[in-house]
């Protein structure tokens, strides 16, 4: 089974947390001997003899055969994890049967010289005839742990886990410069051969500053330069023991720039240029370079520094002048961003510490609900730019990838004279807090190519899109591929396409089957007041808190409010929804008046409806943050209950006021992202008091 590249909550319920390993991935077979398949199918045991005398030496004390998942690794001298580039001298072990023996401490080496190693088991998929990969990761886990916990052996071990915030396990990888985490779904299948957001690679993201000593050559319709020639000097300490004063070379970036930044770039690269290379050694590069004095300093983000000392996935986030050329140097592990999302703490397009208004901007970015962040860059002014040209044009992502936009000036919004423009540069802006909402997550998708007027329609399977939108193929009474959200792209995606508001399912991809929320829609008939809403809504709390559950509110964005209840992992919507029955059912019988669960609108009058018919799979509503197509531009907007209880004006909350209101009261609706599930049994002590 194998881990996606992809955005993964830091802090969640639903979620596990292991270090990456960086060794040789093996499945051990152990029974009537021992065998380490590799991913392509070869064994390992004669190439790690070590690992296969100390599984057969532990399988002495058990009769059935069992089957583990793990990883071959190096060993440091301190007998902890080391490396892949360490394991390359036993990969090529000429002679794997001469001893190679551990101590307690489990030395960098064995008698025979080579590197030592251990076998870190995380999974098992096999126990004797019991076939466990059809299990929930959890049991497997509680598996693994009971029959190999305690091996008697230092290089046979148990990965290290821990379960629903993994933000320490993250802060311990940022500090010893591990390659990164996986983050599993708890109730994961065990999946051979696939390839899936169950599991997912979280991988950190270093960034520090780079000199610039030339530029390439463009390739085709690029414009102005290809890519930057990065550098860094020696460390003061040595700089004096070398000739001159050189730039040692790092590697190149051609991404993160948009048309405008690369034409101000080449405005302050030309007149540095030089028929002298900057840097000490000379370096192929695959277009013409061009050389500058090295007076420019860039900063950069970047994955991890190889073993011959180049920048791996290199991003240009910007270009600095506080600090002096000579200064950079580099740097030890330090991170600065998040292997979840998009990270940077700049302007992904513009200078980083001159004057002036272009360049004085900082990238608009907000600490995510499950702890990573999103950089936005320069996105608004990129949307302004084209929109007021009246032409259509390409966006440059943060990331450095591209979404062809069009129509911009088109009206969403006549009276309000809103555009389709003004509905992009709201998701830029409030993308931090809706991805989080979003991930993981099967979109349906209401358009209105035509504006809110005009008449929409409904789309569920995922339309031609770009390179870089998630698409998933989901099962529920037939099989569609749907738009997956939580990335900045396919938010900006689904805008293109004039999907108003963000409609995602109540269950994640991964397990579409259960629903990680209920919800009950307050609607009220035409000519019901607000105020009556909010009265629905607070009897509603009044039976959640008989309960000992907790509801998080938000209005629709249009005339109604939704009230959402996180339900412990694993809760089918059946069982969400019979739960938002009794809770309407109950509400309605004590306020018969205000308040009714009948389905004919006939038969409502002047009531607020308490839809629990929303809880169906499949079925959605508007997400929060979400822009609806309501005659005011409204926004579905998470509240306070003390808002709830003071009395709020729905038609405050819009398109054009939300980011005021986010930046002012902050992620309301944070907390029902982690929050635990509520306990189901309590319904029935609660049905029998509700009876009394």
């Amino acid at each position: 089974m194998l881990a996606s590249l992809t955005d993964a909550p830091l802090d969640d319920p639903h979620f596990v947390y292991e270090p990456k390993y960086d060794g040789i991935r093996a499945v051990a077979e152990i029974g009537d001997g021992v065998r380490l398949w590799s991913r392509l199918g070869n064994d390992k045991a004669a190439q790690f003899p070590e690992i296969a005398r100390a599984l057969e030496k532990w399988a002495q004390k058990r009769k059935a055969t069992v089957v583990l998942d793990g990883e071959i690794v190096a060993l440091d001298e301190k007998g902890e994890p080391t490396g892949f580039q360490a394991l390359q001298g036993r990969i090529h072990l000429s002679d794997p049967s001469r001893p190679v023996r551990h101590s307690r401490a489990a030395r960098p080496t064995g008698r025979s010289g080579a590197t030592s190693t251990a076998f870190i088991a995380f999974d098992v998929l096999q126990d004797g005839k019991t076939n466990l990969r059809e299990r929930p990761l959890t049991e497997r886990r509680a598996a693994l742990e009971k029959i190999f916990s305690e091996t008697g052996d230092p290089i046979l071990r148990l990965s290290r886990q821990v379960r629903g915030d993994g933000r320490a396990l993250y802060d311990e990888a940022f500090k010893q410069g591990w390659e990164g985490l996986i983050a599993k779904h708890a109730a994961s299948l065990y999946k051979p051969g696939k390839r899936t957001p169950d599991w997912r690679k979280v991988k950190i993201i270093h960034e520090q500053e780079f000199v610039v000593g030339g530029w390439t050559e463009p390739r085709q319709s690029r414009s102005y330069f290809g890519a930057l020639l990065l550098g860094v000097y020696a460390s003061s300490e040595s700089r004096a023991a070398r000739d001159g004063n050189c730039l040692t070379y790092v590697g190149h970036t051609g991404t993160g720039f948009n048309e405008q930044e690369l034409a101000r770039l080449m405005k302050r690269l030309k007149p540095l240029e030089t028929r002298q290379s900057p840097f000490c050694e000379a370096m192929k590069t695959n277009e013409r370079a061009h050389w500058v004095k090295p007076d420019l300093v860039a900063q950069i983000k970047f994955t991890e520094w190889t073993a011959d000392a180049r920048l791996r996935h290199p991003v240009y986030l910007g270009l600095r002048d506080d600090k002096k050329p000579t200064d950079v140097t580099r740097e030890n592990v330090r991170v600065r961003g998040s292997g979840f999302g998009v990270p940077g703490s700049r302007d992904s397009q513009g200078s980083l510490g001159s004057q002036g208004s272009q360049s004085s901007r900082r990238t608009p970015r907000s600490r995510r609900s499950n702890g990573s962040e999103v950089a936005t860059g320069n996105l608004v002014e990129q949307l302004s730019e084209l929109e007021k040209a009246h032409r259509d044009g390409v966006l440059t992502l943060p990331d450095g990838d591209a979404l062809k936009v069009t129509n911009l000036a088109k009206v969403f919004w006549p009276k309000l004279k809103l555009t389709k423009g003004d509905l992009f540069r709201y998701y830029a802006r409030v993308a931090p807090f809706l991805l989080p909402v979003l991930n993981d997550r099967p979109l349906v998708m209401k358009r209105f190519p035509n504006g809110i007027e005009a008449q929409p329609f409904y789309q569920h399977r995922a339309p031609d899109y770009p390179p870089g939108i998630r698409v998933e193929t989901v099962t529920v009474a037939e099989t569609r591929q749907h738009i997956i959200g939580g990335t900045l792209k396919a938010l900006l995606y689904t805008t293109q396409l004039a999907a108003i508001s963000q409609d995602p399912w109540f269950s994640r991809v991964q397990h579409p089957q259960f629903a990680d929320h209920a919800a009950l829609d307050l609607d009220p008939a035409e000519g019901v007041p607000f105020e009556s809403v909010l009265d629905v809504a607070r009897w509603i709390r009044d039976e959640l808190d008989a309960l000992g559950a907790k509801g998080w509110p938000k209005t629709s964005g249009s005339d109604g409010l939704h009230i959402y209840v996180p339900l412990p992992p694993g809760t089918t919507y059946d069982a969400g929804m019979i739960f938002c029955q009794i809770v309407a059912t109950v509400v309605s019988q004590k306020h018969p008046k205000a308040a009714t669960v009948e389905r004919a609108v006939a038969a409502r009058g002047k009531r607020v409806y308490v839809d629990f018919l929303q809880n169906i799979l499949g079925k959605t509503l508007a997400s929060a943050y979400s822009a609806r197509a309501s005659d005011y531009a409204g926004v579905s907007t998470p509240l306070s209950w003390k808002e709830v209880d003071a009395g709020v004006d729905r038609r405050e909350f819009t398109i054009t006021s939300m980011p005021a209101r986010l930046a002012n009261v902050g992620d309301l609706w944070k907390g029902l992202l982690t929050a635990k599930g509520f306990d189901l049994e309590r319904v029935t002590r609660y049905i029998k008091s509700a009876k009394r």
